[in-house]
């Protein structure tokens, strides 16, 4: 059987409509990612059903240190992307082929430094977010149990930024829609077939972990060809350009989780019952909106091709497209929402303060989607084009000046509801100001008169690494 890689062929998204790549991309991206999030809030479901309050609140608890590698994990995979995205439309698939192996090195070794260093602090962090008691211990043993598996989710991850680079966007969707059909038979199996409740649940997470690492290796290597390991002259030539995306990715993506642990923080002082009723909240968002979050990753490829191949006409209809995209999605996700509260509320058994804080995001809370979506769409655009500092900015300060203020404001004067009222609020300002910079840059890259009808320059005699990527992989 030949080894040999797949002749190059002219980069999928750099031709054809650019709405019909952003449906597509964020549709099949979308399956995948909702699958595992539904099986989430299925797994908070099965947690419910045994009856003891303090399980779910430290789900809640364990799960916004989790967001935490989860979002590393996601700001590594961008650089993956992009650069693998941008290595195609330049008609450079040996380079590309390079940089995904380079990038499955630096994601294990990283995920791996940073588990090691975390593992020992696991109680004091989550005493931090406000744990205590039977839910400290209990948050506390979960996370021992999965957060070792937390290099293997990332390398699955990082495939999927291969597989998306390439446009292959539906063997990216298998990796997450078969680790989310592995937890969904095991979760009920392990909670309940073999009684061990929140233990069986973190098993199940760590198992499901390895399915999307083997699916995701099947479709990177063995299909695409796309993960060529280098020797260490190799690696050091991938260093720079890969990081000086992922950190500043990294960071970006970290911000979220950041705002969610102050959230986390001022809710717990009223309760076990608002932090259950937020844990609640955090699985029914990204089932509700796993469209938006897919959106931000389909973006970046079809942006990252275009670039490469210097179609920059492209780069502004691809950002159109994808905020019309979000404008109509969110807005008729959140008339859903609004109608069907007090039946998701119902679904959960959340009864009291919790029922109330399910009810008030549905109405009221979820519609800051709009300037969340628009967030992540120019985060996407920011870290694909060269300027993934603008990405970190914005997102910082969204989840920082856009989240502490307004929630402490809220907790201070409407108690637990103020909380959610506070973190949906903080969204507006920055998603839109993230968007009028967005497009500003787009329009600048379209306007360079250097660049127009110019055909991809070689690159010059001191560039000529396997990892030489050009202006966008530096930090502006």
């Amino acid at each position: 059987m030949s080894t040999q890689a797949p002749a190059a062929a002219p980069a999928k998204f750099t031709t054809g409509s650019t709405m019909r790549h952003v449906v597509v991309m964020t549709g099949t991206g979308s399956v995948g990612l909702i699958a595992i999030f539904i099986v989430d809030a299925l797994n908070l479901f099965y947690i419910s059903l045994l009856g003891i309050e303090e399980l779910a609140a430290a789900i809640g608890f364990a799960s916004t240190l989790l967001f935490f590698t989860l979002s590393i994990s996601i700001g590594f995979t961008i650089a993956c992307g992009a650069l693998v995205a941008r290595c195609l439309g330049r008609g450079q698939r040996e380079e590309a082929r390079r940089m995904g192996g380079a990038s499955m090195v630096f994601m294990g070794i990283a995920t791996l430094v940073m588990t090691l260093a975390a593992l020992p602090f696991l109680r004091p962090l989550l005493s931090l977010l406000g744990a205590t008691g039977a839910t400290l211990d209990l948050s506390t043993r979960f996370l021992q149990i999965v957060l070792p598996s937390f290099p293997i989710m990332a390398l699955g991850m990082c495939t999927t930024g291969i597989l998306r680079g390439v446009g292959d966007a539906r063997r990216a969707m298998y990796v997450t829609l078969g680790s989310g059909i592995a937890a969904a038979i095991l979760d009920p199996i392990l909670i309940f077939g073999f009684d061990l409740g929140l233990d069986g649940a973190a098993i199940s997470t760590v198992l499901t972990r390895f399915v999307m690492l083997a699916i995701g290796l099947h479709g990177a290597h063995v299909v695409h060809k796309l993960i060529k390991i280098p020797d260490l002259s190799g690696l050091r030539e991938a260093v720079r350009p890969f990081f000086a995306i992922g950190v500043p990715a990294m960071l970006t993506q970290v911000a979220t989780p950041v705002g969610n642990a102050y959230v986390t923080i001022e809710m717990a002082a009223f309760g076990d019952q608002a932090v259950a009723g937020w844990a609640i909240i955090g699985r029914l968002v990204p089932v509700a909106f796993g469209v938006i979050f897919a959106l931000s990753g389909a973006v970046g490829p079809i942006l990252g091709q275009n670039y490469g191949a210097r179609k920059f006409d492209r780069l502004t209809t691809t950002m159109r497209d994808s905020l019309l995209f979000t404008i109509v999605y969110v807005l008729a996700v959140w008339a859903l929402l609004a109608i069907f509260a007090n039946p998701i509320a119902s679904a959960f058994g959340a009864e009291g303060i919790a029922r109330e804080l399910i009810v008030f995001f549905c109405h009221f809370a979820a519609g800051s989607f709009l300037f969340n979506g628009a967030i992540f769409v120019s985060s996407a655009a920011f870290n694909n084009l060269g300027y993934p500092t603008y990405s970190t900015v914005f997102n910082w300060g969204r989840s920082t000046l856009g989240v502490i203020p307004f929630v402490w404001i809220g907790a201070h004067y409407w108690g637990a509801i103020g909380v959610i009222a506070g973190w949906g609020l903080g969204a507006v300002v920055f998603g839109v100001v993230s968007m009028f910079v967005c497009f500003r840059v787009v329009n600048a890259i379209a306007r360079e008169p250097q660049h127009q009808d110019e055909p991809v320059p070689a690159p010059p005699p001191a560039a000529q690494s396997p990892f030489s990527t050009g202006k966008a992989s530096t930090l502006q």
